[in-house]
């Protein structure tokens, strides 16, 4: 198996696609937007991907955070609001943002049951902070450590009731960044003792099954190399300070933020620390390249993995209690209103 998540370039997959992925054997696939018109044809794209590899426990991932990060749209899937609606709620009722969180999370996890969808790249746990670029903006669940990591245990839990494995990112934290790492490089300039609130809700949260690196260079830590491609980071900050024994993936490999190329990268990454390269965009080219550059996944890999995934399940189809998940966590986030 080749430690790779790859993209699908349409609705179905092509001929020369099933070949190659047959073939190559990654350890899972990412959905976007491109992939997903319409309930049948989704669910019919997960059901041969699972097929194409006899793995009825496949990695099939998805970022569905809600608000402006959601791949599965109305009118064919439900709205889902961004994390700054559970923070608001925080703030004058802690106890009913976390019910909610938890309740938005199992009724979306359900959703993505019953598309055939087994990882959701959700929580977020960057900090949000004052003056930062908006690449994380409203998607953060907070500017307190703690209540980032009580929203995003809810969000992690309700994932898994609904038989979703969540993913915590973007280790070690993404919520200083001036810039968007989709176009350029962030680097963040402070000290390791301002970083403990980045790193904090990643460590109360360092039993999850998945997580992800973020492209930012934080040089207190390695001056010369990004998160995603330092073996420093990784060994004493990632698995170390953190406590992180999950299943480390990348952020997407081909964002504009790293250079060199896509098989470069990758290599990069693997050699660094992580588990899986995470590559979005279905180039055939960068994937064949990809699987040229990275080894055979190894044992503790393929472990982590499988711990991954041992708790997720395919929906036959979509559960009936979905529509009282989101009542009450619609019924909840109304609160702050009615205060109002």
């Amino acid at each position: 198996m080749i430690p790779a998540i790859f993209g699908c370039s349409g609705h179905t997959l092509t001929a020369d696609e099933r070949d190659f992925f047959r073939d190559a054997d990654p350890a899972g696939y990412i959905l976007f937007g491109r992939n997903c018109d319409n309930r049948d044809q989704l669910r019919a794209l997960t059901d041969e991907l699972r097929a194409l590899h006899g793995r009825e426990r496949l990695l099939i991932s998805i970022d569905q955070e809600g608000g402006r990060v959601a791949r599965l749209r109305p009118p064919h899937w439900s709205p889902y609001p961004a994390g700054e609606a559970f923070d608001k709620l925080y703030a004058f009722a802690p106890a009913s943002a976390i019910e909610a969180a938890r309740a938005n999370a199992h009724a979306m996890a359900l959703e993505l049951s019953a598309m055939g969808i087994t990882v959701d790249y959700h929580p977020p746990l960057d900090v949000r902070q004052a003056g930062a670029h908006d690449v994380i903006g409203d998607r953060s669940l907070g500017h307190n450590p703690m209540q980032v990591a009580a929203i995003g245990r809810a969000i992690i839990d309700g994932l898994a009731a609904g038989g979703v494995t969540g993913c915590i990112k973007h280790m070690p934290g993404h919520g200083r960044s001036m810039v968007d790492t989709h176009k350029e490089m962030p680097t963040v300039h402070a000290s390791a003792e301002e970083l403990e609130a980045d790193l904090a809700p990643f460590r109360a949260l360092n039993s999850a099954l998945i997580g992800m690196t973020g492209h930012l260079v934080f040089p207190v830590w390695d001056a010369d190399n990004p998160a995603t491609l330092s073996e420093t980071v990784i060994r004493d900050i990632i698995r170390g300070e953190i406590g992180f024994d999950g299943l480390l993936l990348t952020d997407d490999i081909d964002m504009e933020a790293l250079d060199g190329t896509i098989p470069e990268r990758s290599a990069r990454a693997h050699q660094a620390g992580c588990d899986i390269v995470l590559n979005c965009w279905a180039k055939m080219d960068d994937m064949t390249g990809i699987c040229e550059a990275l080894p055979a996944m190894s044992d503790a890999t393929a472990q982590r993995l499988d711990r991954a995934l041992e708790g997720t399940r395919i929906a036959p189809e979509m559960a009936a209690g979905q529509p009282e998940l989101l009542a009450k966590r619609d019924a909840l986030l109304a609160l702050k209103e009615e205060a109002a």
